[in-house]
């Protein structure tokens, strides 16, 4: 698939850095002409990876968050949130709903069956102790 445009951006995995991670990408995005429940979409899927990141990856230090965002001839985009932090030991189980490390108080285990509802295709892949990349894609109408 031929790249039309692609975005890179690092941050400090700071939970204020959630939403401008998904103001970026909508923004980005927007050159496409997308619908406003596919920008919906594709913002809810972010924030829900890039949470990820900063809260599971990092956990109470700081890191660093890499944001790809990838715009295909074809109105395919990709976008890819990569931290590397502590990794996932089961990344199928991680996928299972409810699934939560956290405490069950303040973390619903959903993040990524969010995801897989917003967004086309979602891969993980992940590392333990080396850190977890994200990636989400999504057609556009």
């Amino acid at each position: 698939m031929e790249i039309l445009n692609e975005m890179k951006l690092e941050f400090l995995s700071r939970s204020s850095n959630e939403s401008f991670a998904r103001v970026a990408v909508s923004a980005f995005v927007s050159q496409l002409d997308p619908t406003l429940s596919e920008i919906t979409d594709i913002k809810t899927a972010v924030s829900e990876a890039v949470t990820n990141a900063i809260i599971h990856g990092y956990e109470n230090s700081l890191g660093i968050v890499t944001l790809t965002t990838r715009i295909y001839k074809n109105r395919m985009i990709e976008i890819s949130v990569k931290d590397i932090g502590k990794g996932i030991e089961d990344v199928d189980k991680a996928r299972q709903p409810l699934y939560t490390t956290g405490n069950t108080d303040e973390r619903s285990g959903m993040g990524f069956t969010v995801m897989e509802t917003f967004m086309d295709d979602v891969q993980i892949y992940s590392t333990p102790n080396k850190g977890t990349t994200v990636v989400l894609k999504r057609s556009l109408s």
